[in-house]
């Protein structure tokens, strides 16, 4: 009977072991069930892990996400659905195809806003502003902005602004680095060149990080961070995020301060400038900064009351006005100098352009100095091979990977992909510059002479070139940004020579703007000791 006693709690023992190993092995086994079934139903994509979705795969990838984006939906045939961890609310489509683009942007545009999911996560940098609001405030914001900078007075003033500050500072900083021969970072001077011509040309405002010592500009460094903290609201649901943001806690905390900062800044500067105006009480003779005109508009409209609110109007128009004319040029920019760098046969056609067109001039480059010469518009716009070359630059390095909208009801794309109500669509627009669906069998290499027939540049469909946008949203700033990277790049190539340092790994940055990882580290000479050592 003891003997009994002693044998019955093993023999129970033994059974819930084998029973618990039972279980797990049928919980591994639907585990690997629905991996399979996710694998072999989403024709391509990414694996949908249970409970946790497309998220592992994404932060497996997280050290080349445009490159693996852009593999999956080459083998999906342009679309796949995607699921994020459970209870996120995060789930869509990522698309690169044409007409899914197009049908988003224009055929049905009232169906894909922007969306409260974008909206909330950008919400403590650009509050209201453009870039984050829909329906009839955006309408206004963009009616008030297109009316100021298609005028004849911004177009003027923003071109004189750029002029100068190339030949006041750009050229200048440039030549030190020449005269030294130390390396620098061109993203950092390009970064600084930009920030500077949009604060004088849209706000009125010169912060001065272009001068010669190169101060260190809190502003500056705030928005970059605050851009680049923002993009982990869109990668961690929100249950964790939300907490974090209550209890100021880890990159949370780093936002907030990054956010007071820039709206500090900004404050003080719609202040000052509100009290200037003021004090003036002649704007029309003097501004033509969009900001200066803007204030003049409002202020007819409300007179002085509700002053707070002003504030926070201009203020967004201001945190949005640099979003779009900071990071997007200059990063072009910085791709553009490096393709340089691999392509020196481009670089000399880009500068053999420049120099017959100078040529025509009564007195011709031969007679002019080149570092106090300055293009006219007309200038500018013959440079058709210099246009073909960056706007091929931008379709393989859009300064914008990606976007996203978001569904309000239920709709079927073009392709056939039904989207659920609420559905995240992200649209991967540096997969579509690399889809041989859309740019043939030679989508990868960087090939100026796609944009030029009979001669002239010829632009593309908005739809499969979606590096400004494009239906109503299109960029209100394309015609200025490109003039302004014209001028650069021909002010630049016309008098150094570029050479990135050995060893230097160029590699994107995973944020919301195409930033180089690491930078741009060069050194340059002058044309002339490159012809010399050429000659030797």
């Amino acid at each position: 009977m003891s003997n009994e006693n002693s044998v019955m709690p093993l023999i129970d023992r033994i059974s819930a072991h084998l029973c618990l190993q039972d279980v797990s092995i049928a919980l591994l086994s639907l585990f690997l069930f629905c991996c399979l079934r996710a694998k072999l139903t989403n024709k391509g994509g990414p694996i949908q892990w249970p409970v946790f979705g497309i998220t592992p795969e994404f932060f497996f990838h997280i050290h080349d996400v445009y490159g693996w984006i852009t593999r999956c939906l080459t083998r999906s045939q342009g679309t796949f659905p995607y699921q994020a961890i459970w209870f996120s609310g995060s789930y869509g489509a990522m698309t690169s195809v044409p007409a899914n683009v197009e049908y988003m942007l224009k055929t049905n545009f009232k169906n894909f806003p922007k969306g409260d999911f974008y909206k909330e996560r950008f919400s403590d940098l650009l509050e209201e502003g453009i870039f984050n609001t829909d329906g009839e405030s955006w309408k206004e914001q963009r009616r008030i902005i297109i009316t100021e900078m298609h005028s004849t007075r911004f177009v003027e003033h923003s071109f004189q602004t750029t002029r100068d500050l190339i030949q006041r500072k750009l050229l200048k900083v440039m030549e030190n680095f020449s005269t030294s021969q130390e390396a620098f970072d061109l993203q950092e001077i390009l970064l600084r060149l930009t920030f500077d011509n949009i604060c004088i040309a849209g706000l009125g405002d010169d912060p001065g990080t272009l001068d010669d010592d190169l101060p260190e500009v809190p502003f500056a460094k705030a928005f970059e961070e605050a851009t680049e903290s923002t993009l982990f609201r869109f990668m961690i649901p929100p249950f964790l995020w939300k907490p974090m943001r209550f209890l100021d806690l880890g990159y949370e905390k780093g936002l907030r301060k990054a956010v007071e900062t820039v709206h500090e800044f900004i404050d003080k500067m719609v202040v000052d400038r509100i009290t200037m105006l003021k004090e003036e009480g002649s704007l029309e003779k003097n501004k033509s900064d969009v900001l200066s005109r803007l204030i003049l508009i409002e202020s007819h409209k409300r007179g002085n009351e509700n002053d707070r609110f002003t504030v926070k109007f201009f203020r967004q128009f201001c945190t949005s006005f640099i979003l779009a004319g900071r990071d997007t040029s200059s990063v072009a920019l910085t791709w553009f100098f490096w393709l340089m760098t691999k392509h020196p046969e481009v670089e000399n056609k880009i500068l053999g352009e420049i120099r017959e067109i100078l040529r025509q001039r009564e007195n011709n480059l031969e007679s002019e100095d080149t570092k106090s010469c300055v293009f006219t518009v007309k200038e500018l716009n013959d440079m058709v091979y210099l246009q073909a070359a960056l706007s091929e630059c931008l379709r393989l390095y859009p300064p914008i990977p990606m976007e996203m909208k978001q569904a309000t009801e239920e709709d079927v794309f073009p392709d056939g992909t039904f989207l659920r109500k609420g559905s995240r669509v992200y649209f991967s627009i540096y997969s579509m510059g690399r889809m041989e669906s859309i740019w043939g069998k030679d989508c990868e290499m960087f090939k100026p002479e796609r944009w030029i027939q009979g001669g002239q540049y010829v632009s593309d469909d908005q739809f499969k070139y979606v590096v400004f946008n494009g239906g109503p949203r299109l960029c209100l700033g394309k015609t200025f940004a490109y003039l302004q990277m014209k001028m650069v790049v021909a002010s630049i190539l016309l008098n150094y020579s570029i050479k990135v340092d050995q060893d230097h790994v160029v590699i994107p940055r995973v944020t919301t703007t195409l930033y180089m990882k690491h930078g741009l580290k060069v050194r340059i000479m002058p044309r002339s000791m490159e012809k010399k050592k050429q000659d030797s």
